[in-house]
């Protein structure tokens, strides 16, 4: 039985086929930060790192879901933005996005 085979177009993340170059770059800096902000939060000592990676990653993440075109984008961008959030409050609660500096 002889079936056409599409050519994979687009990315990883897109199931319509269709290129999305923002919407990829915004979930790849998403998730890159809030890894960031995620593993250097359970360091006290490197709590700016944390808590602005996270606020970062929270911002982006939150643009990435407002222009979002597929359901993977999405998927991905809240595995960003919930250990970016994770990273901004330990950071938050650790010293804050100053840590002293600004009084």
């Amino acid at each position: 039985m002889a079936q056409t085979i599409r050519p994979a177009t687009g990315s990883l993340f897109a199931s319509d086929g269709k290129p999305h170059p923002l919407q990829d770059t915004l979930l790849a800096v998403t998730l890159v930060l809030g890894a960031l902000a995620f593993v250097t939060a359970m360091f006290h000592h490197l709590h700016l790192i944390s808590s602005w990676a996270g606020l970062v990653g929270i911002l982006t993440g939150g643009y990435g879901m407002y222009v979002s075109r597929t359901t993977g984008e999405r998927f991905g961008l809240i595995i960003g933005l919930g250990a970016s959030a994770v990273g901004f409050f330990l950071g938050m609660a650790h010293g804050g996005l100053f840590g002293g500096v600004i009084t």
